[in-house]
């Protein structure tokens, strides 16, 4: 009997290296990017992620940008290694054990279409939407899957997919991940950080850092399908590739402060 599992992934820094704004900002000759994000951070004014969409609607540097530019940003963001292969690998499945592969991001969904045309189909990309005026100006924000935003495109597509909440998978790396994480933890499901960072490493169920998207196998396939370390490299070498350094490290962050001394 096949089992079926919604893996859903971010995409900034998950699936590639550059986030969607930076690279938006260098293509409209701006600067200041990240001050404006912890701007908007330290008012807590938006959902961890949904920055980008923010200064798109309100800041006057990036009031003019257009569709075009959103898709230009998507073909110039550096990608993460073998993202076809993953998606052709888990569309595959795994004796039984069946994968759709969803993107579910805050960046905008024109970034996310053009970054992954041809390996990820349109439908199965969740990120922003906008709706746009006759100007080409953006109007209005349709959705933004940041913060809790992402728990509902998951629990939507649950539904639509029938996946029982034990069955879902979920890859992040930052803080606009922590409420999905959170909420798939809690009903059982799977979780995989693709970065160290101090509040997503902790609440994620395996960590793998590696600039390889083809390395979110390797905890599914310990953790899901059941499989040991010489099957899981069975299974990279018949792909013609080769795991060359597999470390399993727990790291505990401790800090420790004297009383009477200043902290370092």
């Amino acid at each position: 009997m096949s089992r079926q599992y919604l893996l859903a992934s971010d995409f900034d820094q998950t699936l590639s290296f550059n986030d969607s704004g930076h690279v938006l900002s260098e293509l409209l000759g701006t600067s200041g990017f990240s001050q404006k994000v912890a701007g908007l951070s330290r008012m807590s004014l938006v959902q961890p992620g949904g920055e980008l969409a923010y200064l798109i609607l309100h800041d006057p540097e990036y009031r003019r940008v257009r569709r075009e530019h959103l898709l230009e940003v998507g073909r110039r963001v550096r990608m993460k290694r073998n993202i076809p292969l993953l998606a052709r690998v888990l569309e595959q499945g795994f004796e039984g054990h069946r994968f759709a592969f969803h993107v579910v991001s805050a960046a905008p969904e024109e970034v996310v279409q053009a970054a992954l045309e041809g390996i990820v189909p349109p439908e199965n990309i969740h990120g922003t939407c906008f709706r746009y005026a006759e100007s080409g100006e953006v109007e209005s924000i349709v959705r933004v899957p940041a913060g809790y935003g992402k728990v509902v495109v998951i629990e939507e597509l649950r539904a639509r997919l029938q996946v029982s909440p034990q069955h879902v998978i979920y890859v992040g790396d930052g803080s606009s991940d922590m409420h999905a994480m959170l909420h798939v933890n809690q009903r059982d499901g799977f979780t995989i950080a693709v970065s160290d960072a101090r509040l997503i490493a902790p609440i994620a169920r395996r960590t793998v850092l590696s600039d390889d998207a083809l390395s979110v196998l390797v905890p599914v396939l310990e953790e899901i399908v059941g499989w040991g370390p010489g099957r899981i490299r069975g299974l990279f070498e018949s792909e013609g590739l080769l795991i060359q350094e597999w470390d399993k490290v727990r790291t505990d962050r401790v800090t420790i402060h004297e009383p009477g001394r200043p902290a370092l």
